[in-house]
């Protein structure tokens, strides 16, 4: 926990896809407190002529683009944390892909406790039961 669903504006390749995930799990580790092994992520590649923005597409207008969001337990991230968060995934895309289009987005749920959870506990059981395996 958390996940992440991304798509970027790009050619599919091994290199682009490590790249994007070491950018992620490091953002998300440093900036949002997050364990690095309970973290996913699945990338989706989106050809820029098949992306629209404003009308137009990405290939047109000569940008490239990127969106994901990421599903974090409620109460866990301050307001700072998360613009941080975003600021910074925001420059870490536009070094990775290049011409960014300013309609490029991260979205960060705050998904309740009693509603989210993995290996079929939710975080709320957690909260409550810490040595629980």
């Amino acid at each position: 926990m958390p996940i992440l669903n991304v798509k970027v504006s790009a050619a599919r390749s091994p290199e682009l896809t490590d790249r994007i995930a070491r950018l992620l799990l490091d953002l998300t580790t440093r900036v949002l407190g997050k364990k690095p092994e309970l973290t996913s992520i699945a990338i989706d590649y989106v050809a820029p002529e098949d992306w629209i923005v404003g009308g137009h597409s990405l290939a047109a207008q000569g940008k490239s683009s990127f969106w994901f969001d990421i599903r974090v337990t409620d109460e866990t991230n301050t307001k700072a944390e998360k613009a941080q968060y975003i600021r910074e995934a925001f420059e870490g895309f536009a070094g990775l892909l290049g011409n960014l289009h300013e309609e490029s987005y991260v979205h960060v749920h705050d998904v309740r406790a009693a509603s989210y959870g993995y290996g079929g506990r939710t975080q709320e059981f957690r909260y409550h039961h810490p040595s629980a395996p």
